[in-house]
Order: structure tokens, then sequence, then C-alpha cells
């Protein structure tokens, strides 16, 4: 699986761009993710903050999620701008019947696809060795362009799962004493 998406990254975007990340809990087809890209782009070019346009941009990466970007050094976002956004993704989880708010299932990229694991479900994985240390880790947790680019897919070890792996575990316990 080719896991190269930063040249879909404008690069006339501020570093500190805000970004967020949505991920469903299934992948969309290819029909589904056509309909999809065609509401992110209405909605960003119709994107505003009181009647200003934001510098915005939206994309549907590996037909699994859904990432917004708004330069804010033109047009800061606000609560009601960000609902907007909140209401959109609230219609693709009605039309398309998925969860994009789930922060409990987890993406890890494991022998070429994507797998989603739930956090209840995580140490089981690990035990099983089906994630290790350098498995690549989608980190919703990303704030801005800069951790788009340089943070969203990295190895688990680098990731706040590090604490979860049994060899990272002993790593940290050694250096403590």
């Amino acid at each position: 699986m080719n896991i190269n998406f930063k040249d879909l990254i404008p690069r006339n975007f501020n570093e500190n761009s805000h970004v967020w990340v949505f991920q469903s809990n299934s992948t969309f087809s290819v029909a589904q993710a056509a309909q999809i890209k065609k509401l992110l782009k209405n909605f960003v070019s119709e994107w505003k903050v009181q009647g200003t346009p934001v510098k915005g941009y939206a994309n549907l990466f590996f037909s699994q999620f859904i990432v917004f970007m708004a330069d804010e050094t033109a047009t800061g976002v606000s609560r009601f701008s960000s609902e907007d956004l909140v209401t959109l993704i609230n219609n693709i989880q009605e039309k398309f019947e998925v969860e994009l708010f789930n922060k409990l299932i987890l993406a890890f990229l494991i022998q070429e696809r994507i797998h989603l694991i739930s956090l209840t479900e995580l140490n089981r994985a690990i035990e099983k060795d089906f994630i290790n240390s350098n498995t690549l880790y989608f980190n919703n947790t990303i704030l801005t362009k800069k951790q788009l680019l340089n943070n969203w897919i990295i190895p688990v070890k680098k990731s706040w799962l590090a604490l979860r792996i049994p060899e990272n575990i002993q790593v940290n316990a050694d250096s403590i004493n």
C-alpha cells in the first residue's frame, strides 16, 4: 500500500494550519469515495467565518480518513464554523452508515493493509505480536499541518501507544534506575 500522501497536502498553507482527522470504521467504496470527495469540495468552497471565506482544504485519504485543514493566518475558524464541519461529518455518517467520531478504534498499517483495532482489543493484539513497536500507526490526535506531515503515520514506538509495548516498558524502566 502506498502511504505517500504528503504531495496531496497544499504547500501554500501555514505549517500551523488547524487539522481535523475523522477516521471511518470501514473503508469507503470507490463510488462512496467519489461522493464524499464532492461533498468535501463543496464544503470547503463554501466554508465561511462570519461571511469571510476560510482558506480550507479537505480530502479523503486511503478511502478511510477524512482530513480537513484551515489556514487560520487568513481567517480564524470559530466555534460556529467548526460546528458546520461537525454537521457535515454527521451527515456523512448518516448517509454512508459509518462511524467517524469513535476515538476508541485505532488504525494500523499491517501487511500493506489498514487494520482497525479497538482500544479494548489492543493488549491482545500486542500479546499476539500483531502489533509491535515498529508497526505503523495512524495518529489521529494531530492538530496542525506540520504534525500531519510529520506525525500522522508513525511507528507505534513514536506514539502515545509506546508504553503499551512490553519492550518499550522495559527500556523505560531501565532508564529510570
